[in-house]
């Protein structure tokens, strides 16, 4: 190669780097500062040199229910916009975004299932004897916790101990990395993507999913640092190892689970197993995927407030 050739494609190179750079830092501004999706107080708990802000309603000297949201590239606690109100009429509700997601610092960690169980056991250990409300794989978070903690009661929605792949490496790296890991990320979380994934596997009904929600989730997707957290899920580092069945088995508490009847990533019959094994209660709820607290939210909310009631009795 002749030696302006070489810097002709060098040139182009560069260019193509700082035309990435450029629309990863556009897009971060047109997404602007996140604000909370969830009403109530705004607190903010300082974990390990990170703020994670969450959410509060409710009386505080009514019993405390954890609201702890699922784990996906746009996950934060507002996937509990549809019942958070409803729960804070009987109980005091705390709903965090967990590290790395939401409104909560977003720091370039390599985030991993023990960071994340470790961070359930210390936020949840703060209330007295508590009941929590863990969406899909923080449902696992909270059962390999579950010795640290004394739970009142226990509510899972479509509980799993594997999120993602067996770990790969390669894919963590490449989506942590400054160029080709933003692109990477910007076209998984871009609104069509958002509205596919959506439409697959996390409502039944994906009209559900309104557009200004596609809209907030778009938004958290692309806040300083999004992908850091998401990177360590799409590659399998944030699966537990927890045995669930057994983790579950041993708490000193009642365990339900809410299942949408039509979920595929984590199906019924897992539920079903899971839940035998576990000797929970299982509910499930027709025409739901993963997320029946947004495609039924007054059943859901009934359902749970009823399980609670039992537990505080």
């Amino acid at each position: 190669m002749s030696f302006r050739r070489a810097l002709t494609v060098g040139a182009a190179g560069v260019a193509g780097v700082g035309l990435a750079v450029a629309l990863d830092r556009a897009l971060e501004a047109r997404a602007g500062e996140l604000e909370p999706r969830l009403s109530g107080d705004q607190h903010v708990y300082r974990w390990r040199g990170i703020d994670v802000a969450y959410s509060e309603a409710g009386d505080p000297d009514d019993p405390t229910l954890v609201l702890l949201h699922g784990i996906n590239a746009a996950g934060t606690n507002g996937e509990f916009r549809s019942v958070f109100d409803a729960l804070a009429e009987e109980y005091h509700v705390v709903a965090p975004d967990l590290p790395g997601f939401g409104r909560s610092d977003r720091p370039p960690l390599r985030y991993s299932a023990a960071l994340y169980e470790d961070f359930v056991a210390d936020f949840v250990s703060q209330y007295d004897r508590p009941a929590v409300l863990a969406s899909s794989l923080t449902s696992a978070y909270v059962a390999a916790s579950a010795p640290d903690l004394d739970l009142a009661a226990l509510v899972c929605v479509c509980p799993t101990a594997a999120g993602g792949p067996e770990p790969k490496l390669w894919l963590r790296e490449l989506l942590r990395s400054p160029i080709l890991g933003e692109l990477a990320f910007d076209a998984i979380t871009s609104k069509p993507s958002i509205r596919y994934f959506n439409a697959d596997h996390g409502y039944y009904d994906p009209e559900k999913a309104t557009g200004d929600w596609t809209d907030y989730e778009w938004r958290t997707a692309h806040q300083p640092g999004a992908r850091y957290a998401p990177a360590s899920f799409v590659s399998g580092y944030l699966n537990s190892a927890v045995d669930l069945g057994d983790a579950l088995a041993e708490l000193d508490c009642p365990v339900t689970f809410l299942w949408g009847r039509e979920a595929d990533i984590t199906p019924l019959s897992d539920g079903r197993d899971l839940a035998d094994r576990a000797d929970a209660r299982l509910v499930v709820f027709d025409d739901a995927k993963l997320l029946p607290h947004v495609e039924f939210p007054e059943q859901f909310a009934d359902t749970v407030l009823g399980e609670l009631n039992r537990a505080f009795a």
